[in-house]
């Protein structure tokens, strides 16, 4: 870290809410605060919460909305030539300006291996997610014989629900073209994806895309291939690991919520989200910084703002 400032000011200066006076009141996700501009664009703040199991922790992480926001930006550069992109500009390591999309109500997530949620329900005795038949004799973290597609709703509040395709085609959520258009960009976005992470020395796992409709043109949009939305296993060591029946080194919030499942939460009924300790906080921080430096091959530059709203309210205006 930056010797300009301490442990502490990084901890205490988390980026958690926005406000600009001029500005009408963004709207909220669980990570980012998106303004409107006008002109069909948006102003779109990376903020420092983290979430897991579909609720925000209630501490926040140092430098996470940069680290977030300039991999994205690394990563969109990346698949422009694929499918369009929402990015206009980065002002602020926080901030991007974003073309206005009409939403896909759908997150398209990619699997190239048998990890997280897909493990869960396979070791469960399930052999379909999502309409997609899993083979018999897999183990924890085996690669797929190739990428399976296992889509979600994109719920507002709560927890995000699988859905398989023929679901999108008959509820009419998607129409067929777009929808085989959206397929199709996907698993050309997880290979270029998977290709950036092999030249570093990295597995990409699995990751989710979210698209809009802009001009009625496909367009990727939120992020792309970053440590929110994305897993990476370690490639030097993979296959020893497996053979030996080994964890896998990851980078990706998987670690989070580990730590909170030992700590009695995954988002259940009656559970009671737990507060990340601080060495906790710097620990996920250090995580975040190790896979950007990775990914990017730069060195990761902490920027603390101590009046971010101010610096907001003048690169918005």
């Amino acid at each position: 870290m930056s010797s300009d400032f301490t442990t502490r000011e990084a901890l205490d200066h988390c980026i958690t809410q926005t406000e600009v006076p001029e500005l009408p009141e963004p709207y909220k996700g669980k990570v980012r605060e998106v303004y409107p501009l006008g002109n069909d664009r948006l102003g779109i703040v990376v903020t420092d919460r983290i979430s897991a199991f579909d609720y925000i922790m209630k501490q926040a992480i140092p430098f996470k909305g940069q680290i977030l926001n300039q991999l994205a930006a690394f990563s969109f550069e990346k698949v422009k030539d694929i499918v369009a992109t929402h990015i206009i500009d980065v002002p602020h390591p926080n901030v991007t300006i974003a073309k206005k999309c009409e939403t896909v109500p759908i997150e398209v997530v990619v699997r190239g291996y048998l990890t997280g949620h897909a493990w869960r329900v396979y070791k469960a005795g399930e052999r379909s997610l999502c309409g997609v038949e899993m083979p018999d004799g897999l183990k924890e973290h085996d690669k797929f014989p190739a990428p399976i597609l296992t889509p979600a709703t994109k719920a507002q509040e709560g927890h995000d629900e699988d859905i398989s395709e023929d679901e999108i085609l008959s509820r009419k959520i998607v129409e067929p073209d777009l929808w085989n258009e959206i397929k199709e960009a996907a698993f050309r976005l997880f290979e270029r994806g998977t290709q950036v992470a092999a030249e570093q020395g990295l597995i990409l796992v699995d990751t989710k895309y979210e698209f809009g409709l802009y001009n009625g043109e496909l367009t990727l949009i939120d992020e792309v291939h970053t440590t929110d939305s994305s897993r990476y296993f370690y490639k030097d060591g993979y296959e020893e690991r497996q053979a030996n029946g080994e964890p896998q080194k990851q980078l990706s919030k998987e670690f989070l919520r580990e730590w909170l499942m030992e700590h009695d939460f995954q988002g259940l009924d009656g559970q009671t989200l737990p507060d990340l300790p601080d060495e906790f906080r710097m620990e996920v921080y250090h995580r975040y910084a190790e896979l950007f430096e990775m990914l990017t091959g730069s060195k990761f530059e902490p920027l603390l703002e101590k009046n971010f709203n101010r610096t907001l309210a003048e690169i918005l205006k």
